[in-house]
């Protein structure tokens, strides 16, 4: 949501701002714009549409300068266009800011302003924030500097922001401030980066200083980046060195990210297992909560709180650890969490997931339960981010970066280390048998290999996906732990093939779904060799009787769910507790073939956002 890309120093700015907003797209946009420094003049070029339509609308305009700040806008206050989008200006053009997250007191300044004779061009909360850095500076009792400014001008501010600042006046100086939203310092040789993420800067520089909240940086090319926090006090920077590597930002042959990501799940689910499980020894470790498993262990109650896909890998979650570990569990919407006013003690456990670590509503989730009492332990991709800052203790997926929107390979990966989790804490707690943990050791290590083989279904996969294409809505049915497969299945669809499709747990589906089958509808069904595949067979019959249409994902060698359903997909035989890891590809694999069968942006969909950071 939101992209924020910046340079200062000897190389020309435009091409490395385009570059990394180019990069950034992933987050999902509609506007692009930048501001650059040539001489005594700032350049602003800004338009409605994709990066692409900013670099047509400039053309042979003057690009030159090695100073520039650069945005991909996501509308929240006025709809998208040219005057709303990044970057905004001064009354008196001097400065320029690009600013992700919003101001929830901007209105009560606004209106000040206006009162102090300032003139607004676009309904955004950032340009009042740019007017009022602009209205401290002129108007302060002393001379401040425009570091000085924005620090105070920040301290009236209500609401969440990642800010650069640009100052025509000073060629050699970006500003730059974080709350709640990231953001993210390259340091080169003699010349600084900034992002709301590491992939812009990678191709240029290993480190990086990423920013807490509360900080403002001062990049100057003179003296170096310096650093204070909104109160003053000054702080040295951490430089961290950088894992992410260019050629996992490309799309490596393959037509979309999406379809890469999915294609890279049997070393995904490999990395996230890696050097934390030795099935010949009967040995789990997850080193990032060591000094936490008795918290763990000893929890009255783990609280699971995450947005979307990520919710469906806790929904996974719940049934793992309830079964493995006894532990009671629940589920929140990060987004509902914090407004219900949660009864939270100090021995419960919130397990926070996001592929980004960003994720503005399952922070604020966090920072309520920490300031209960409760131990945080946060499960993200990206290293450095602000959720796995935020916690006490953690694991990384370690899936790699996911460009596409839709989440696949992060949901996969979530869900191994919620499994390693479940079993490290079970075997703690004595609450599974040797036997039961062993055999579960050997599954786990081989569901990499089962992937691969799953991902030999594409073809009869793409076949199924050419003959509901048109359709208008589908069910997704799935029983125990593989509801939430069918809830993620139901998402992916929506997601990028815009198909309304909802997901039930296959016995519900009498309870009032049911009146929507007829001839037309797909119902897709989870129904392998398990505990209740008696259940769902006769779920099945259900839906045959009114005349639905039944693509089953059952497990190899079936045959009764053969004889009745229209199409089968045929998945590897595994473990009840890790069949979600297999379930989930065919269903990736079908929005997927859907979404390009319809001519839709499978990697942007529309109005979607892949890091959401505002609430």
């Amino acid at each position: 949501m939101c992209g924020i890309v910046a340079y200062i120093g000897h190389q020309k700015a435009f091409d490395i701002i385009i570059k990394g907003l180019k990069r950034l797209e992933y987050r999902g946009y509609d506007s692009a714009g930048v501001a650059l420094q040539n001489n005594s003049s700032l350049n602003l070029y800004k338009k409605k549409g994709k990066v692409a339509d900013l670099v047509s609308f400039i053309g042979k305009k003057d690009t030159n300068g090695s100073v520039g700040i650069g945005h991909t806008r996501w509308a929240t206050h006025g709809p998208p266009n040219d005057a709303n989008a990044h970057p905004h200006v001064s009354g008196h053009k001097k400065f320029a800011l690009v600013h992700n997250g919003i101001i929830e007191n901007y209105s009560v300044l606004k209106k000040e302003l206006i009162q102090r004779g300032h003139q607004f061009n676009s309904d955004t909360d950032t340009e009042v924030l740019i007017h009022l850095i602009e209205e401290i500076h002129t108007n302060s009792k002393r001379k401040l500097t425009l570091f000085e400014a924005v620090r105070i001008a920040l301290s009236e501010v209500i609401g969440a922001y990642a800010i650069v600042v640009i100052n025509k006046e000073n060629p050699n100086e970006l500003i730059a401030a974080r709350k709640s939203s990231p953001l993210v310092v390259g340091i080169g040789d003699g010349e600084f980066f900034l992002a709301s993420d590491a992939t812009p800067m990678v191709e240029f520089t290993k480190n990086v200083v990423y920013l807490e909240d509360g900080e403002i940086a001062q990049l100057n090319l003179d003296s170096g980046l310096k650093i204070k926090t909104i109160e003053n006090q000054e702080k040295t920077p951490y430089i961290q060195e950088l894992e992410m590597q260019l050629e996992a930002l490309e799309k490596g042959g393959y037509d979309h990210f999406m379809l890469k990501e999915i294609y890279e799940q049997p070393q995904s689910i490999h990395d996230s297992m890696r050097g934390r499980i030795r099935s010949s020894k009967g040995l789990v470790s997850l080193g990032g909560i060591k000094d936490y498993e008795e918290k763990i262990v000893n929890a009255k109650r783990l609280i699971f709180v995450a947005c979307g896909t990520s919710w469906h890998a806790g929904l996974v979650g719940e049934y793992l650890f309830e079964e493995l570990a006894r532990i009671p569990v629940e589920v929140e919407y990060a987004s509902e969490f914090r407004y219900r006013n949660p009864v939270i003690n100090e021995d419960d456990v919130l397990i926070a997931i996001s592929q980004s670590g960003e994720t503005a509503d399952t922070l604020a989730a966090i920072k309520l339960a920490k300031e209960k009492g409760a131990t945080i332990v946060g499960i993200c991709n990206v290293v450095g981010s602000s959720i796995s800052r935020e916690s006490h203790c953690g694991s990384y997926t370690h899936a790699g970066p996911e460009i596409g929107v839709a989440s696949t390979k992060a949901f996969t990966a979530q869900v191994t280390v919620l499994t390693l989790m479940a079993l490290m804490i079970g075997k703690k707690k004595g609450t599974i048998s040797t036997q039961r943990f062993n055999r579960l050791l050997v599954d786990l290590e081989s569901i990499p290999e089962k992937v691969e083989s799953t991902l030999k279904l594409d073809k009869s996969v793409k076949e199924i996906s050419n003959i509901y294409k048109d359709s208008s809505n589908a069910l997704y049915l799935g029983r125990g732990i593989n509801f939430p497969v069918a809830l993620e299945g139901a998402l992916k669809l929506k997601e990028i093939s815009y198909i309304h499709a909802e997901g039930y747990p296959a016995a519900e589906m009498k309870h009032g779904p049911i009146a929507l089958i007829d001839e037309e509808m797909p119902v897709f069904v989870i129904a392998t060799k398990d505990a209740s595949y008696e259940k769902v067979v006769s779920n099945i019959q259900e839906v045959k009787a009114r005349k639905g249409k039944v693509i089953a994902v059952v497990t190899k060698g079936d045959r009764e769910v053969k004889e009745i359903a229209d199409y089968v997909i045929e998945i590897p035989s595994t473990d009840d507790l890790l069949v979600p890891l297999l379930a989930t590809i065919p269903f990736q694999l079908l929005s997927y073939h859907i979404a390009v069968m319809r001519e839709c942006n499978v990697d942007q969909p529309r109005n979607l956002a892949k890091s959401v950071t505002v609430e």
